[in-house]
């Protein structure tokens, strides 16, 4: 589909020449895309979707699954975000389209590697769980035709005929509902989750399903599909990476944070450096803490604590003259002479405020920056904790800090799960004594914001003056998405295409 007529092939679209493509709200993404699309579109329907698939992750742990709660949260965050949430709607072609495209979009970004693969293909799963449990019984049967899963439904007097082993195998039916509910023959290789769970009768090889079970026949088989998908497009990885449009959107999206832009520094001024000591134990993220202390232990951090703790500090406000004096007056503590320092490391700080070299005014660390980007090696500080440390020794650091053991056992079955942000989430709840935090925790100076407004009954930090007596403040108006993406698409691109895309979803 070409862009240069948008007015025309908008028309084209609503006039239903591409709705056969999209016959149902669901689908198992089979077929790529082939149409050509805007970077604006694609740009702002990859960012959308990631937004989804947090949300998901985040609800997947904060309620259970299928509670009305869930789906509440779950349908209203849909409906914002424009993706289909009624099924056979007349008037949802476009959501349909944009959820067909940004997940390939995003498979794209999240073939990179074993982690992502896992992490994509776990949030893909509940949200199509939860969107297919939400279609109607005709429905769902529709939908099982359509993707080629149209179990044979056993006949009255063989469902009579088996009644009683069919009610005693399958937990929750008694003979009356058996006689109410229809029972599907399933080979018993696409039933076998529900026969290592006991949940089915089995007989001469077959498995015989209700209809409310076969959800999970459903979600095996897109498990299967979608998981061969992704090594599929990993192979097509070397590719990918030579095309110039691409990659470094991808990259940026593999590690993308999707929320305020804390490079905006509305609190320049208001923090002096006496108070960072105190902060540290009040209101840093666990990794801040722990960069924090060991730079006041060793009065040295390598380059990659730094840039991470470095970054933070300009975002909770620290100006260019107080980041300056703060690690001056640390490293020449250790092994370093003010004269090396004012050489070597003031050079990379005034860097890190845009002073030097391009004069980039260089954001802080989003948590999925630290949790995919440079693991830190012996000696490092820098990185997260939950997904960096030893399980052990996080434990230990966890009680040194006055956690609870039943608090800590929790952080530590989110860290078994690989739920990295929801972890820290949860550490912020013990830290502040709260249930319920109330937001998705995906930058450690949003933790440091949220923290403060909390100890300060809402209010921001009270307004400090440095030791010279200046205060600077910065009025910027950015957008929410962070500034330093390179995804932010300005208007002289609006009409650059992406083509080609399905190629790097098919086999050679």
């Amino acid at each position: 589909m070409e862009f240069s007529s948008r007015a025309r092939q908008r028309h084209a679209r609503l006039a239903g020449d591409r709705r056969e493509q999209y016959p149902h709200s669901l689908q198992f993404y089979l077929e790529p895309p082939t149409e050509s699309i805007s970077l604006v579109e694609f740009e702002s329907f990859a960012i959308d979707r990631l937004r989804l698939l947090k949300v998901v992750e985040n609800l997947g742990v904060s309620y259970v699954r299928n509670s009305d709660a869930y789906k509440t949260k779950l349908e209203s965050e849909l409906r914002k975000l424009k993706f289909p949430y009624r099924a056979l709607a007349e008037d949802d072609y476009e959501a349909r389209r944009k959820d067909h495209i940004s997940h390939f979009i995003l498979r794209l970004a999240y073939c990179q590697s074993e982690d992502l693969r896992r992490w994509f293909l776990q949030q893909e799963m509940d949200l199509f769980r939860y969107r297919f449990n939400e279609l109607t019984d005709t429905l769902m049967q529709k939908f099982l035709e359509h993707v080629n899963l149209s179990f044979e439904a056993i006949g009255e007097d063989l469902k009579n005929q088996l009644a009683n082993e069919l009610s005693a195998s399958t937990p929750g039916f008694t003979l009356s509902k058996v006689k109410e509910q229809t029972f599907y023959k399933v080979g018993l290789a696409d039933a076998v989750d529900l026969f290592r769970a006991r949940r089915v009768f089995i007989k001469d090889g077959f498995a015989f399903v209700p209809f409310k079970e076969i959800d999970v026949i459903v979600l095996n088989n897109y498990r299967t599909k979608l998981s061969k998908a992704l090594a599929l497009t990993a192979r097509s990885l070397p590719s990918i990476q030579s095309d110039e449009r691409l990659q470094p959107l991808l990259n940026h999206l593999s590690h993308s944070y999707v929320g305020p832009d804390y490079s905006v520094q509305k609190n320049t001024g208001k923090i002096s450096l006496e108070q960072i000591d105190a902060l540290s134990v009040k209101s840093f993220p666990l990794c801040m803490r722990q960069l924090h202390r060991a730079l006041r232990e060793s009065h040295h951090l390598r380059h990659g604590g730094r840039m991470q703790y470095g970054l933070f500090l300009k975002g909770i406000g620290l100006t260019l003259e107080q980041a300056l004096e703060f690690w001056k007056k640390e490293f020449i503590r250790g092994k370093v002479d003010a004269d090396k320092f004012d050489k070597g490391y003031a050079y990379s700080i005034r860097h890190n405020y845009g002073k030097e070299g391009k004069r980039t005014d260089y954001t802080p660390y989003s948590c999925m920056k630290i949790i995919m980007s440079n693991p830190p090696s012996q000696g490092d500080y820098h990185g997260c904790p939950f997904r960096h440390s030893d399980p052990e020794l996080l434990k230990q650091k966890l009680q040194s800090y006055k956690i609870p053991p039943s608090g800590i056992a929790q952080v530590l079955e989110l860290v078994k799960g690989m739920h990295y942000q929801l972890a820290c989430q949860k550490y912020f709840e013990l830290t502040h004594d709260v249930d319920d935090i109330g937001f998705s925790l995906n930058h450690p100076n949003q933790y440091f914001t949220e923290s403060q407004k909390l100890l300060n009954g809402g209010r921001e930090p009270k307004k400090e003056f440095n030791n010279s007596g200046n205060f600077q403040q910065k009025n910027n108006s950015q957008e929410s998405i962070n500034s330093s993406s390179t995804l932010t698409s300005s208007n002289d691109k609006a009409d650059t295409e992406l083509e080609g895309l399905e190629a790097y979803f098919t086999e050679d």
